[in-house]
Order: C-alpha cells, then sequence, then structure tokens
C-alpha cells in the first residue's frame, strides 16, 4: 500500500507533504511488537527513538519530521497524525488489503450452545466440547478452544471503548482484529472480552485461565496460562499478562503494562507500571505487598 494513494482516494487530507514514500502492508502502533512492513505516526518527540525496524512511513509533524532519519522511513507530515492514521484505518474497512478474509462460522464436536444466545454467522471457530449458556455474544474474529465454559450473558469480540477527538467532534475507531481463547478456558457471567484493534492482532486468553463474573478485558491484552482473575477487576488495553497470575477483587490494570509470571494483584490494587515475576502488589497506587503493610502500620500508629 501507499501512503500518498490511500489519503487521496479516502479523502483523508487535502494538505500533506511525502518524503521517500516507501510501501508499507499494514497499520501499527509505534510500540507494537510486528515484524510486518507498516506505517505508524509519531506525534510526540519521546516516540522517536520507539520505531521498531518493520516501520516503513511515518505520519508526523513539520516539527518532528526533523529528528527523523530519512534513510530509514519515509514521511508524511500532516497537521494532526493521530487523527490521521485513525481516520485511515477506519477508512480501510473494505479493503481486503487491510481486514481478514470472510469465512462461515466453524462449530465442533459434542459443543453445547444455548438457543438465546447469538453467535455471529462469519469469523467465528469453536472448538469441541464447549459449553455455551444463555444470553451470550460471540462476535466475529473469534476463536474459542476445546472444553471451554462459557456462562450466561458473556460478551465475547465486542468493540472497546476506543474513540479520539477531532475539533468539536468525537469519532471511533473500528476494530479489525480478533479474540482467542485457548482450550479450557472458562469465563463467568456478564464479563465482557473485547477484540484487538489490528487486523493482525489477537486478544488472548491461554490455557485454563479462568476469569471470574463482571470482568472487563479490553483490546490486545495478552493473558498467559493458568490465571486467576476475580470479579470486578479491568485489564487495559494491549498489556501483558505472564503464567499463573492471580487478579483479586476489583483490581485495575493500567492499559500497556507488563505483569510477569506468577506475579499477584491484591484486591483492589490500581496498578500503573509494570510488575515485576512473582512480585505481590497492593494498594493505589500498587506497591510491592509489604512495603504497603509496613507503610499501613507507620500510619495507624500515628
Amino acid at each position: 500500500m501507499k501512503l500518498s494513494e490511500l489519503l487521496e482516494k479516502y479523502r483523508i487530507e487535502e494538505k500533506f507533504e511525502v518524503k521517500n514514500e516507501k510501501n508499507f502492508d499494514t497499520l501499527a502502533l509505534t510500540q507494537s511488537d510486528i515484524r510486518i512492513p507498516n506505517c505508524t505516526f509519531v506525534d510526540n518527540k519521546k516516540y522517536v527513538g520507539t520505531l521498531n525496524d518493520s516501520v516503513r512511513m511515518v505520519l508526523t509533524t513539520s516539527e518532528i519530521s526533523r529528528e527523523l532519519d530519512l534513510n530509514r522511513v519515509g514521511l508524511c507530515i500532516v497537521d494532526n497524525p493521530r487523527n490521521t492514521y485513525f481516520k485511515l484505518h477506519n477508512a480501510l474497512k473494505d479493503c481486503s488489503e487491510y481486514v481478514r478474509p470472510t469465512f462461515k462460522t466453524k462449530i465442533g464436536e459434542n459443543t453445547t450452545i444455548s438457543k438465546w444466545s447469538s453467535i455471529a454467522e462469519n469469523n467465528v471457530i469453536i472448538g469441541d466440547n464447549v459449553i455455551i449458556d444463555d444470553f451470550v455474544m460471540v462476535h466475529a474474529n473469534t476463536t474459542i478452544g476445546d472444553n471451554c465454559i462459557i456462562r450466561s450473558g458473556v460478551k465475547l469480540g465486542s468493540v472497546d471503548f476506543e474513540f479520539k477527538r477531532d475539533g468539536n467532534e468525537v469519532f471511533g475507531v473500528e476494530h479489525y482484529g480478533g479474540l482467542v481463547l485457548r482450550n479450557n478456558v472458562e469465563i463467568q457471567c456478564n464479563t465482557v472480552v473485547n477484540r484487538a484493534l489490528y487486523p493482525w492482532d489477537n486478544t488472548t486468553i491461554s490455557e485454563f485461565t479462568k476469569i471470574d463474573a463482571n470482568v472487563m478485558i479490553s483490546h490486545g491484552v495478552k493473558i498467559g496460562a493458568r490465571n486467576m482473575i476475580v470479579a470486578g477487576s479491568v485489564i487495559g488495553g494491549r498489556t501483558l499478562l505472564g503464567d499463573d497470575c492471580w487478579v483479586g477483587l476489583s483490581a485495575t490494570l493500567k492499559n500497556g503494562i507488563s505483569v510477569g509470571n506468577g506475579a499477584r494483584i491484591n484486591l483492589g490494587a490500581v496498578v500503573t507500571k509494570n510488575v515485576a515475576a512473582g512480585e505481590s502488589v497492593t494498594g493505589n497506587f500498587a506497591i510491592d505487598h509489604d512495603k504497603f503493610l509496613l507503610n499501613l502500620k507507620g500510619q495507624l500508629k500515628e
């Protein structure tokens, strides 16, 4: 794909300047772990050094363009790189080179689906021995592995809360990615697990993870194996959880952070930074659990 041709075709920008134009295959954020030639945007100087080797084109401002290496990437200079980028993403919804191909939904053997539930006609794969209770919604681009249990009211593969301000208006961002539940996942009542934003990406929940009721899992989250995620928890977009983690009652995890294997997020914790493997954190904002208790004891003595 060529950026200049797309901007003209979809009438996204009337004024733009392209330098050293290069072809690309998809769109991606600067911090995305992706090996596909892509176009991204940079509207803050702190991201100039974060471009990976797969970036071919960068939407940016005139000021920031002076700090980018033209020998390495092509540039497209616009007034608002972020909005131009997401408007282009939205415009590509009917572009076969960008979105996923369509196929008829496939359902495995010995699978029980309530007549009160809704399964998308296209782009869903459901494995063997799956149980789907009443009033579940399974949206397109969702894969459910073998032996999964989905309790009443769960929403799988829905669209996340992703909006951009544009002058006096606000526009939503299309979600072209998927959701993958691996084998033996169980999700309790009224939990929402949203699909990823980009066509090359999936929200992923790995083997034997158990998710309680009323949990919110945002786009592009990657959850490892054998996690326990308790009721009322909120996990922000693109967050990574390792294997064997515990996320306690009503915990909140900021978008884009990483939680290591065997970590423990205790009840009510508000986690705003990475958590190391085996670490236990508590509080708002969350800190090491033992430090939290020491601080609390000190306050009580006062």
